[in-house]
């Protein structure tokens, strides 16, 4: 079985969430290959997928949305899941309304996706202009870095036992 892990990653916080769910796949026994979304040309060569985009205002990056259009017939032959990255700052877990991209939620419905979660994110240590600058300089440094590498590898764990247990 092999799993494909796509990523969308602007500045590497999300390349680093996909890395390690590669990673824990490898070590629960899969096959895996690990690529950016924007460099996959088919799927025919995988049994499931995994994708994730970092998120700025409420979107997913481009090259994972072009992801899910250009690969939607084949996403719905296979077990595939769906993560996001990208709050930060002060405590955000009470604000459902960020949670989940709105247009993405439906889209991984209707493909049949079978899981979209969200993870924390992790602001640039070497911020780039005024945006940037001003986000990092406005967020205490505790909350800067949201990523609970114990909840991504949880998830991974619980992706690969679905596949192990489940015939594709």
């Amino acid at each position: 079985m092999t799993i494909l892990v796509a990523y969308a990653s602007k500045r590497g916080s999300t390349a680093e969430i996909a890395e390690t769910i590669a990673a824990t796949l490898r070590r629960e026994g899969l096959g895996v290959c690990l690529e950016r979304a924007e460099d996959v040309q088919s799927l025919d060569r995988y049994d499931a997928v995994v994708l994730g985009s970092a998120v700025y205002m409420k979107r997913w990056r481009g090259d994972a949305r072009h992801f899910l259009k250009r690969h939607r017939k084949a996403l719905r032959q296979m077990p595939f899941w769906v993560f996001s990255s990208g709050p930060v700052g002060v405590p955000w877990d009470d604000k459902p309304e960020w949670m989940k991209p709105p247009k993405l939620a439906e889209k991984i419905e209707e493909l049949g996706g079978r899981e979209h979660i969200v993870f924390g994110g992790c602001l640039p240590a070497e911020p780039q202009g005024l945006m940037e600058k001003a986000m990092v300089e406005g967020t205490p440094k505790q909350f800067r870095d949201r990523r609970d590498w114990a909840d991504i590898r949880g998830w991974a764990s619980a992706i690969a036992s679905d596949l192990v247990a489940v015939p594709s």
